[in-house]
């Protein structure tokens, strides 16, 4: 039997996934699982921009341009107009859900051995992407303590290498849901000039900020807009997760010219999500009011739930729907397999994220979990009641 390749033995896991057998065992048994691992919202997707898919009209499904539609991206000038973003419609690429844009961003970007400098924890998928472009993660680390505010510069500027070719920021965060400030997005300004790096800019949360914070994108950035790559995405914004339909952003116009030569690799984005993703611009301007009270209302009974457990401390999110929580527990993988192997309350259990595979230094997150609180409040509150008793059955 031939060998896989050394890339197919090296790509991780994900952590977010990997105890899904685990999950599937217990709904078998019986057991009610609340799943607090993914971000999957249960907001539902709205009828319009499902409707324009349900009502399109056309005789022959093509491609369409490996940049995306063009009506589709002069809609998207629109959309971070409101942002106090000024584009052209030619510096927007439509891709296969944010995934694509970030993996498209490494490949264009960087060459193999080149590092890429992330704060952890961070977003578990970019190790596939980096792994996929053979480009090396170098990690710093945010601290719970901080709230997982952004590292000191000084922590940046100590790993920066010869082979330092970007810094990827996630903003608002997932998997902590710190929202990143004005002030701290523009201390990277100096880094990025001072080094010729590229930014790369996560911004798929951007509508997801709470008690009255704005976001604040990397393309508002003076001085460095031939640095600045956003990566975006339909999926958690209009609960379009399955739609595959994101954006790769920039300013530099050989560096979109080289993404291209990607695309067009891959053809064109998917034709049905655009026109999803199309309609959901015109969606009425308080669209998102309700849902970040909804996620706002989750947010503050989780936190309260969890801060009130002996042991727990789970420091209040700005933004995104996530939470990392600090757990009375030695490990989390086997905490976190435990609740779905072993353990039942009034035969319900809760799912959670082990914090490890966030982090890319050893030894860090063992004692942590994220929580997406993307459940109604009813399902929530008997989570952490589950949760609750779950650590006191566990460190007996």
């Amino acid at each position: 039997m031939p060998n896989i390749s050394h890339r197919g033995e090296i790509m991780p896991s994900s952590p977010i996934r990997k105890l899904v057998p685990y999950a599937e065992a217990a709904k078998k048994r019986g057991t009610k699982v609340y799943h607090l691992n993914i971000g999957q919202p249960d907001i539902e997707t709205p009828k319009p921009v499902l409707d324009a898919v349900r009502h399109s009209d056309f005789k022959v499904l093509e491609y369409s341009h490996s940049a995306g539609n063009e009506s589709y991206r002069r809609k998207l000038v629109s959309y971070y107009k409101r942002f106090d973003i000024d584009l052209d419609y030619s510096e927007i690429m439509i891709t296969t859900g944010g995934s694509e844009a970030i993996l498209f961003g490494m490949m264009a970007c960087l060459d193999a051995g080149d590092e890429v400098i992330i704060p952890e924890p961070f977003y578990a998928n970019y190790n596939g992407f980096a792994t996929a472009a053979d480009v090396a993660i170098v990690p710093v680390t945010a601290h719970i303590e901080s709230k997982f505010a952004l590292p000191p510069i000084a922590d940046f500027e100590k790993l920066i290498t010869p082979k330092t070719k970007a810094i990827i920021i996630c903003n608002p965060n997932n998997p902590t849901g710190y929202l990143y400030s004005q002030k701290e997005m523009e201390t990277l300004t100096a880094l990025v000039k001072k080094h010729n790096l590229f930014l790369f800019s996560d911004e798929a949360y951007r509508e997801f900020c709470y008690d009255g914070a704005k976001p604040f994108s990397a393309l508002q950035l003076k001085g460095v807009e031939e640095n600045v790559v956003v990566m975006d995405t339909i999926s958690k914004r209009y609960s379009a997760c399955g739609g595959r339909i994101g954006a790769f952003v920039t300013r530099n116009k050989q560096l979109f010219d080289a993404t291209m030569k990607f695309a067009q690799a891959r053809l064109s984005p998917p034709s049905f999500a655009q026109i999803a993703g199309e309609a959901a611009i015109d969606l009425p301007a308080d669209y998102f009011d309700g849902i970040k009270q909804e996620y706002t209302d989750r947010r503050d009974l989780m936190v309260k739930m969890l801060n009130e457990i002996p042991g727990v401390y789970c420091p209040n999110p700005g933004g995104a729907f996530y939470a990392i929580a600090r757990l009375p527990i030695d490990d989390a993988d086997k905490f976190c397999q435990w609740l779905l192997e072993s353990f039942a309350h009034e035969n319900q259990t809760v799912m959670l994220a082990p914090a490890t595979g966030f982090y890319a230094t050893k030894g860090l997150g063992k004692n942590e979990v994220r929580l997406a609180y993307v459940l109604n409040k009813q399902d929530l509150q008997k989570a952490m009641e589950c949760l609750k008793v779950a650590l006191e059955a566990y460190n007996i």
